[in-house]
């Protein structure tokens, strides 16, 4: 079993910053964020592997940093140069496999979510 908690949504108008995180607890080779609109789908947003390889969708590529805490196995999200568009439930992900694709069905156990709104 593998649980997981996020922290750190919250409200910022565009241009500005936020860093999420996830406390993980259990094994999970794999890790991710996703995040759903209203009346949108889940969208994968980054995701890495317990070796360092990360995933990025090209809507958040050179502005979002996924990491993970090495000491305590927490990931993070830091996102940068927020849009209007990134406002979503931003949810983690992990899995105890080795996803090779940032997709919903790779990953088992989710998080409840932290909402992230970003006002123009």
């Amino acid at each position: 079993q593998v649980h997981l908690v996020e922290s750190g949504g919250g409200s910022v108008q565009a241009g500005g910053s936020l860093k999420l995180s996830c406390a993980v607890s259990g094994l999970a080779h794999s890790r991710a964020w996703f995040r759903q609109a209203p009346a949108k789908e889940r969208e994968g947003v980054a995701q890495i592997n317990t070796n360092g390889h990360t995933i990025y969708a090209d809507s958040v590529k050179d502005r979002f940093i996924i990491s993970q805490d090495s000491a305590n196995g927490t990931l993070h999200l830091q996102m940068n140069s927020l849009k209007p568009e990134d406002t979503a439930m931003y949810y983690c992900a992990a899995d105890p496999g080795w996803s090779r694709s940032l997709a919903s069905w790779n990953f088992a156990f989710w998080g409840q979510g932290t909402q992230v709104t970003v006002s123009s």
